[in-house]
């Protein structure tokens, strides 16, 4: 691998190419899990399903004011890129500071302990959390076990996969959303069929009772953060042929789509399953998949479920490294994350950091803290990233490029509910928020300690 001068990377990326990653990125297992909480807050399904629209609503604004950034700035990078422009390095940093300690890394680490817990099903012992050793220095620690184990070797083989060049990563990409997408609209369309025209389970409450606009917000942070993902196709930006053009219609289609499903899935878990089961389970999918098919239904949704964290984990080891690679690019990272392996013209260094970061995590155990700390973060990222759009129009574009839809209000009622969430989540969850707001403060100190680097650096080439 090479780690100065280095190939660019290989745009090769087509339309539905970017839109599988965005689809990948966004269907997780959360969609088996999230109702449930959200099912909790509200108190009839009506208000249920409309949160869930409203989501999908605020998701698509987001993914046009994102699509136009793109078009403008078609690097590598995400909101890194957009914050860098618009707001300055620091804010720029952060948001990628926390995609690497916690965003992506976190994310990566808690989908492959749940690849191995769902395993054990067909590979028994696979999931087992008994410990093989333990270490400990301080208040950190280690515990090796077997799950952890299966984890951390899927972790290393899907990175290897995407290391090795765009083709058999997206490959391997396709193949998994295909499958996924696949079983997801099998799923809805049998658990139609086989609930029938008058199932008794629907549970819409009689009387729509009021709902308070802090749990309306609170509502959807677990709905935006089950829809976080659909900005993904723009961290490849540098990779997708005609980006000014495949970028917006990747972002569009790939958003359309998951809402489209989550919408359908919602609409046929309250079919099958009463209100009141579903308030505050996190295992609605599996409650739906058992009322419609009985005894067969534990083995087809673990099949599913691996199917479905798979895709997403690839798709985020596929975004994720991007971001790093760009900041490394601007000295803002390490530096060897900046290289581009000279055959698969892959960002091959920044996706093992992000690997062996992730494996970490898996070992420590503080994954499900830390995306638990920092969830709020994605949404205020993104509301960061759509309102650098308004500093951006003040600029001159080229004549092609492309134009947000119900500019400007879409971005603007995007902005103003995710800084509503983030205000209501300080308000309401103020340990949780603050937990939060440490961990990405924590990188202000990292991001002087990269700037005092890259100038002395700047002045020993200039000595010499």
């Amino acid at each position: 691998m090479t780690v100065g001068t280095s190939p660019s990377l290989d745009r090769r990326l087509g339309p539905l190419d970017a839109a599988v990653i965005v689809i990948s990125n966004v269907i997780g297992v959360g969609i088996f899990t999230t109702p449930g909480v959200v099912a909790g807050m509200l108190p009839n399904a009506a208000a249920m399903l409309t949160v869930w629209i409203v989501g999908g609503a605020l998701a698509f604004a987001g993914a046009l004011a994102y699509a136009e950034l793109a078009a403008r700035r078609p690097q590598a990078g995400g909101e890194y890129v957009y914050l860098r422009e618009s707001f300055g390095g620091l804010a720029a940093f952060l948001t990628g500071w926390t995609s690497f300690v916690a965003g992506f890394s976190g994310a990566i680490a808690a989908s492959a302990v749940g690849v191995a817990a769902y395993l054990d099903r067909f590979l028994p012992g696979a999931g087992s959390t008994r410990a093989i050793g333990a270490w400990s220095a301080g208040p950190f620690g280690v515990t090796v076990s077997p799950r952890s184990l299966v984890a951390i070797v899927i972790i290393v083989a899907i990175a290897v996969i995407h290391a090795r060049g765009l083709g058999p990563g997206r490959l391997f990409q396709n193949a998994l959303t295909l499958v996924k997408i696949g079983g997801l609209v099998t799923f809805v369309l049998v658990g139609f069929v086989a609930a029938g025209p008058a199932a008794p389970a629907a549970a819409v409450s009689p009387g729509l009772a009021p709902v308070s606009w802090h749990i309306w917000l609170l509502a959807l942070v677990p709905v935006m953060f089950s829809y976080s993902g659909w900005n993904a196709a723009v961290y490849v930006a540098e990779e997708v042929r005609a980006p000014v053009r495949n970028l917006p219609r990747a972002l569009a289609a790939g958003t359309v789509t998951v809402v489209a499903l989550y919408l359908a899935l919602n609409a046929l878990y309250l079919r099958v399953v009463p209100l009141n089961a579903l308030a505050g389970s996190v295992s609605v999918g599996a409650m739906a998949a058992a009322s419609l098919f009985g005894s067969a239904a534990g083995t087809i949704v673990a099949a599913l479920t691996i199917v479905i964290i798979l895709g997403s984990l690839s798709a985020m080891t596929l975004a994720g490294p991007r971001v790093y690679f760009a900041m490394a690019r601007d000295g803002a990272f390490f530096p060897a994350a900046a290289s581009v392996h000279s055959r698969y013209r892959t960002p091959a260094n920044a996706i093992f950091a992000q690997a062996t970061w992730s494996s970490l995590l898996v070992l420590s155990g503080t994954f499900e803290q830390l995306l638990t700390y920092t969830g709020f973060a994605v949404i205020l990222f993104s509301a960061l990233a759509v309102l650098s759009l308004f500093v951006v129009r003040r600029r001159p574009a080229e004549a092609r490029s492309f134009r947000t839809w119900g500019y400007p209000w879409a971005p603007a009622t995007f902005c103003l509910v995710g800084f509503a969430i983030v205000v209501n989540t300080i308000l309401q969850a103020p340990r949780v928020a603050f937990a939060g707001l440490t961990i990405i403060a924590a990188g202000i100190p990292v991001y002087w300690w990269t700037r005092t680097r890259k100038r002395e650096t700047a002045r020993n080439d200039d000595v010499l």
